[in-house]
């Protein structure tokens, strides 16, 4: 009884707290529900890309990047009506080793770009993570002046783990965006690799941007990338790297003397550039112009434009035939099987090979 009063008379007061709200809002489940968004026919597409829609641009590159068979077959459909309209751009590569500081100095081109009238596009294939297969798709986060640019458009793709699609899919991409109205395309590169070959031949001109004072500058890249390129430009020439950048200008000029003459008897410049300061920046849009007007005189642009048409008819067809071999239902049946026994040593990876290719033309009934 004692004991009963003493809890009565304690201090401690405890009040009923206020209700707390569910853990999942069903609200805002419902308005995603609802804002959850249509597909829309390739006429539609077509009508909102050549009004320069960019929500519906970005939604009709989405469907270009997906791998669903019904988002495929409109993704075609609408890039084959959109072709008409596309080939009028300046589409320029833009590669450099990490920290080179690509995303500044695409943001101080860019810039200079739409200052001048002009629309630009830029799509930046991020790198995937080879374990969990996701990408940061950060660009529009570190060109945050550009993305705000009404003339601009930015578009992060992921690499996912597969360059060959990720190319294609840049290239279907590209001809959305001239039909929307871009005039100048930018193509931003993961890195100094195999990427850039797959970019060189989407591309008018490949701008190759390098460090200063990071070691043998010669070395410090592959000598193929180095011959690709239609122009060097040494990035980060401000303050008290102004001489070392100047320094590697000169040894990249002379290096680039030693290459033999390119196809389209254009001279690679090597130049300087700070897109801090944005010094130098002007110069080389002034060259890039210059290069576009003297391969066009001498034939060259359409050429390689041809060229190019060419080239990724070929490399879409190797790319569907895997995508067909893979998904064929004899070898996902067979493939674990296989895989098992060349794992184990009961078979060569040769012979396992051509057996799954003979049971993928016996499937289709073409042996």
């Amino acid at each position: 009884m004692e004991q009963k009063k003493k809890e009565e008379k304690s201090a401690l007061i405890v009040n009923p707290g206020i209700e707390q709200p569910p853990m999942v809002n069903e609200d805002a489940i419902k308005r995603f529900k609802a804002k959850k968004r249509k597909l829309l026919s390739a006429e539609e597409y077509m009508d909102g890309i050549k009004n320069g829609n960019i929500p519906i641009l970005s939604q009709a590159i989405t469907l270009i990047e997906s791998s669903l068979p019904q988002h495929q077959e409109l993704a075609r459909e609408l890039v084959e009506q959109c072709l008409p309209l596309s080939g009028r751009s300046v589409r320029i590569g833009i590669t450099g080793v990490p920290g080179v500081g690509k995303s500044t100095f695409i943001e101080a081109l860019g810039s200079t770009i739409t200052a001048q009238g002009h629309k630009l596009a830029v799509l930046a294939v991020d790198p995937s993570s080879e374990r969990s297969k996701g990408s940061i798709l950060g660009d529009k986060t570190r060109m945050e002046s550009l993305s705000a640019d009404p003339n601009a458009f930015i578009r992060p793709s992921p690499s996912a783990g597969s360059l060959g699609g990720v190319a294609r899919k840049t290239r279907e991409t590209i001809i959305l965006c001239e039909a929307a109205g871009f005039d100048t395309i930018f193509i931003e590169t993961v890195g100094v690799g195999q990427s850039e070959v797959a970019v060189h031949s989407m591309v008018d001109f490949f701008l190759l941007l390098m460090l200063a004072g990071a070691g043998d500058e010669l070395q410090g890249i592959k000598r193929g990338i180095m011959e690709m390129a239609d122009m060097i430009a040494i990035t980060k020439a401000d303050g008290s790297n102004i001489q070392k950048a100047k320094l590697a200008q000169a040894e990249y000029q002379n290096a680039l003397h030693l290459f033999p003459a390119t196809e389209s008897g254009w001279v690679p410049q090597a130049v300087t550039c700070s897109s801090v300061n944005k010094t130098g920046i002007l110069e080389i849009w002034s060259t890039i112009n210059q290069y576009m007007a003297f391969t066009k005189a001498n034939g060259y642009f359409s050429h390689r434009r041809s060229q190019q048409a060419k080239y990724w008819m070929y490399e879409t067809i190797n790319e569907e035939l895997k995508n067909r071999f893979y998904h064929s239902t004899q070898v996902s049946t067979m493939i674990k099987w296989i895989e098992h026994e060349v794992t184990h040593n009961k078979l060569s990876s040769f012979a396992a090979a051509q057996k799954l290719i003979d049971v993928y033309f016996e499937q289709n009934g073409n042996k």
